[in-house]
């Protein structure tokens, strides 16, 4: 059973009558491109087939239930709040999530109460965006409510409901994120990756059958816990850390420090924030010359782009940690063409690129996991999947 059909199966359980729709997004995994979106840059990421579903119908009263369903089936109810009243601070814990977006649809004009359902299969606390696909599911559910289709009949553009979300998370939730995740779960296609200029909004659905040229990305979720909220002091600090550079630069973003001016760049700032400049540069160019080989059907070529990201992420951004490297070294030492973390960092996934056919990469990955007494990882296969939508 699809997490739309559950989603729909226990709104009739819990309201006893069927919801008037279901929507739902999907988790993303990010093939290159990391800290990049918040400095103006590029990204490349595709969806992943796990989703979470929102199963909705209107409230005459204006305030908004929110319940969801875990893998238990035990109902975890936050208590209704009027929609008129959001504010943030106002609601914590998972319970901010969903009621984000509705505070900042609210501003946008899309007011109105409802009841909300969710339930998911996107691995929580693993960096694959969760979050960000609840969000995004419930953004499309509460416009659906409200008559509202994204991109279709004068409604909004996908990018334009993508940052209704980063507002939601940045200024309600509290958690300072680029734009890369909402846009992801937003605009992906199946068997796509997304190329997004971040500045522009600029959108090109890059083909990424790795199956069928031979190889396949292994997600390695390394269940070293993963949240933005507990560790967003780091993840701040690098996003302020960021701004200052190119203040000092008198750059409107990283973005505009081009590969052959950054020696000149580092050479005009100060220590500390010559590494967060140096990744960040030569993270757009690796995501650009990803590109070019995805363009050109040359996939295996982007192994080394991987994991030389990931060495720049792990030495200069300093994001990673003992298991994601863990993960990269074992995958690439038991012959991927390349690997790497994935998403913000302090924990959460890596994905390798596997040759097919190489059946050694997975046990050699997990004997890692174990000669360190580590809890097992878990594995899986990343297919480039559809974006959200409308279900039912």
């Amino acid at each position: 059973m699809t997490p739309a059909d559950r989603a729909a199966e226990q709104f009739r359980r819990l309201h006893g009558r069927a919801p008037v729709g279901v929507w739902s997004a999907p988790g993303r995994v990010n093939l290159i491109g990391e800290h990049t979106d918040y400095n103006d840059g590029f990204v490349l990421p595709f969806a992943l087939p796990f989703r979470v579903a929102v199963a909705a119908s209107p409230r005459a009263d204006g305030r908004l239930a929110v319940t969801t369903i875990g893998d238990d089936t035990v109902p975890q109810r936050a208590e209704p709040v009027p929609v008129a009243e959001l504010a943030p601070g106002r609601v914590t814990g998972w319970a901010a999530y969903p009621a984000g977006v509705a505070w900042a649809l609210r501003d946008e004009g899309h007011l109105g109460g409802a009841d909300l359902v969710i339930v998911g299969d996107v691995p929580a606390g693993a960096g694959l965006s969760s979050s960000h696909a609840l969000q995004c599911a419930t953004a499309l559910a509460l416009l659906g409510l409200a008559g509202v289709t994204p991109e279709q009949d004068g409604g909004p553009a996908l990018t334009e409901v993508a940052r209704w979300v980063q507002r939601s998370e940045n200024d309600f939730v509290g958690a300072p994120t680029g734009l890369l995740d909402q846009t992801a779960s937003l605009c992906c296609v199946e068997s796509h990756a997304l190329f997004l200029d971040v500045r522009s909004g600029a959108r090109e659905q890059v083909p990424f059958d790795a199956t069928a040229t031979g190889f396949e990305v292994l997600v390695i979720d390394t269940r070293a816990r993963h949240s933005l909220a507990t560790n967003g002091s780091g993840y701040a600090d690098r996003r302020r850390g960021c701004e200052r550079a190119a203040a000092l630069l008198g750059v409107p973003a990283l973005r505009d420090v081009t590969l052959d001016g950054l020696d000149d760049a580092l050479g005009a700032l100060p220590d500390e924030l010559r590494p967060l400049v140096r990744h960040v540069v030569t993270e757009n160019d690796r995501v650009l010359r990803t590109v070019a080989a995805l363009r050109a059907g040359e996939p295996d070529d982007i192994g080394p782009l991987l994991t030389a990201s990931h060495a720049s992420l792990r030495d200069d951004y300093r994001v990673s940690c003992a298991e994601l490297d863990l993960a990269v070294d074992a995958a690439v030492g038991a012959g991927a063409a390349g690997a790497r973390m994935t998403g913000g960092g302090f924990g959460g996934s890596a994905i390798a690129l596997v040759p097919a056919g190489a059946r050694g990469i997975r046990p050699a990955v997990s004997a890692a996991f174990a000669r360190r007494a580590l809890p097992a990882p878990r594995l899986f296969p990343a297919v480039p999947s559809a974006g959200a939508h409308r279900d039912q």
